[in-house]
């Protein structure tokens, strides 16, 4: 059976641990795609719990004692997550054909330009057979949103039992896998963060993710990918085993929530550029293949490619950028992640942390080096995290318990891995530094401790917000909230509903204050100047012949990259109001790139 065509053109990405827990509950009903990380079985099981419970559905606790307890709660949660959706969404259609007013509302959010829009405004004027007529029409028409799930690829840290290493297929990240691949639903898992071959090689022990004799897929492949190489690479790599890249979802490298991947000065528009051009010949390459694969495996190869989009997302913030990339780079769907952490109709966050995101102003978001994965993350100030950290770095208790350990990577001081956020980890570092502190200045000495202290635990972090939002009792040492929106977030400043969000990207209405908002591509231009900047003036050590020339090749795809946007302004319909602002721009980034100076080899 044909996939029906989805009414919205915009989808919520994964937004930290937690933040976006439960939001295919929240919207799917609608008609709008969004995705869940499933790295963290302990908050899963309890968001289980609390929706058996709201829904009036038996629950069964799944325990630490049960043999493949992490990957069996993740299923269970996906499960009835799907069975949430689908009877929410039978509700909604059936309020949908019995009440014009209601009806009247779902079409204001819907795309401008989208068919299924046109076809209920007909309808709803409509007065004989109403109910059956419309209920007929959401029924050929209408499906939930898309229940997609995250993996963070790096996340795949080795797991013991009583000190003995367990087989790799308990590793996090495959326990994650399995989990989704048992599951239920008929979706797509995101894989980020870069290739891992052994988690990608533990696809092939799943059915669901190979085309049946009809060609369908019951269970899709998302790689969200910073550039097209990485693209080509890491989708020949799956295809090579018979696994087919359904979505390519390309992110900003600096202007987007979480982590930040920085490109060697790639910018968004000439990688999307890229992407437009190149697609046919990735979906040759991928489709030659698979095929080659698929026939290998005995097992079914479809006659034809199977279908691949494109997307986008970081840093999207009006309905004129939303569209320009939609028209312009001819994708499936844009990305909107951070703004949605303002609407508590579509995430889990608590009343304090949206309240300082609204009142947070452009200098309060910034790139840190909290994370323990060792890369940088966006982030804002004024948390409460950042409070407790502090404290306790005061009362020379740096560091945290260390609970979850799903960072626990380092293997610096044991084969089991430890987490740099970990107070065992800082204490080890910090007796270290103390030995040196007669042999080095006080200027180093504060450089050290601080970037020894400043990592967090990210794991209790990031979803302490949903505990506290869905009133459920957060366990363990006080570590507050750590929440990791994009920069773009600073150009919003109140809490906003679904509708008005949604209405707000497609144009229907604007949530955002007048203020001097610089368009996606500039302000993602701005943060790479920056960047390369920072990491010149920030680089202590003897600078190698390789690190020379990925600055100069870092500035040389910068120059390139401003040179196509101003081509693109001059040429593209969009924007027009705000052309000659743009060009100014673009020409002080010009001047700015060009005075950066690249230091020669100090190496002998």
């Amino acid at each position: 059976m044909k996939e029906k065509t989805p009414v919205h053109n915009f989808h919520i990405p994964v937004m930290g641990l937690a933040y976006t827990i439960d939001s295919p509950i929240k919207v799917a009903q609608y008609g709008i795609s969004s995705v869940i990380s499933i790295i963290d079985d302990e908050i899963i099981e309890r968001m289980n719990r609390l929706y058996h419970q709201k829904n009036n559905f038996t629950y069964t606790e799944i325990t630490s004692k049960i043999e493949d307890y992490r990957a069996k709660r993740i299923t269970a949660y996906l499960d009835m997550v799907d069975d949430v959706v689908n009877l929410k969404f039978e509700n909604l259609k059936q309020e949908l054909s019995k009440s014009k007013e209601a009806l009247n509302q779902y079409i204001s959010m819907l795309p401008s330009k989208s068919d299924v829009k046109n076809g209920l405004k007909n309808l709803a004027g409509q007065k004989d057979n109403f109910a059956e007529t419309v209920r007929k029409f959401l029924d050929i028409h209408l499906s939930p949103g898309s229940i997609d799930v995250n993996i963070m690829t790096k996340v795949d840290k080795d797991n013991f039992h009583k000190n003995i290493q367990l087989p790799v297929i308990y590793n996090d990240a495959h326990v994650s896998l399995r989990g989704f691949a048992n599951s239920k639903l008929s979706s797509s898992v995101v894989l980020s963060a870069g290739m891992n071959p052994r988690l990608y090689s533990y696809f092939e022990s799943f059915p669901d993710f190979f085309p049946n004799e009809k060609g369908e897929l019951k269970k899709k492949i998302i790689l969200k990918v910073s550039d097209f190489r990485s693209a080509m690479i890491q989708g020949n790599f799956l295809a090579k085993k018979g696994l087919w890249v359904s979505e390519y979802r390309v992110e900003s490298g600096l202007n987007c929530g979480g982590h930040a991947f920085a490109t060697d000065g790639l910018l968004l528009g000439p990688i999307m550029e890229e992407f437009k051009q190149k697609k046919k010949e990735l979906i040759a390459s991928a489709h030659d293949l698979m095929v080659k694969a698929l026939t290998q495996k005995e097992l079914h190869c479809p006659p034809e490619p199977l279908e691949m989009k494109i997307t986008v997302q970081g840093g999207v913030g009006t309905a004129e950028e939303h569209e320009f990339l939609l028209e312009n780079y001819q994708l499936d769907s844009v990305g909107w992640g951070s703004p949605f952490l303002l609407v508590p109709e579509a995430t889990s966050v608590d009343k304090e942390t949206r309240q300082l995101l609204s009142k947070s102003k452009e200098e309060d978001f910034y790139l840190s080096n909290i994370s323990p994965l060792g890369i940088p993350f966006n982030t804002v100030k004024g948390t409460t995290n950042e409070f407790l950290k502090q404290q306790k770095v005061l009362q020379n208790k740096a560091g945290s318990s260390c609970p979850k350990k799903f960072l626990a990577l380092s293997k610096e001081f044991s084969p089991q891995g430890i987490c740099t956020a970990s107070r065992k980890y800082q204490t080890i570092k910090l007796n270290d530094l103390e030995l040196q502190k007669n042999e080095i200045s006080d200027r180093e000495y504060d450089r050290a401790k601080a970037k020894i202290t400043e990592k967090s635990c990210l794991c209790v972090g990031l979803v302490n917000s949903s505990y506290l939002e869905n009133e459920l009792p957060v366990k363990g040492e006080k570590q507050g909230v750590v929440v990791c929106p994009g920069p773009n977030l600073a150009y919003f400043d109140k809490e906003v509903s679904l509708a008005d969000m949604v209405q707000h990207i497609y144009g229907e209405k604007n949530v955002m204050p007048e203020n001097d908002r610089p368009n996606l591509f500039v302000n993602e231009l701005k943060m790479y100047v920056e960047y390369l900047k920072n990491e010149i003036e920030d680089f202590s050590e003897n600078f190698t012949n390789a690190q020379v020339k990925k600055w100069k090749t870092f500035k040389t795809n910068l120059t390139e990259g401003v040179e196509y946007y101003e081509q693109l302004f001059s040429e593209t319909p969009f924007f027009r109001n705000n052309v000659k602002t743009i060009q100014t721009q673009l020409a002080d980034y010009k001047s700015k790139i060009t005075g950066l100076v690249i230091p020669e080899n100090q190496t002998k």
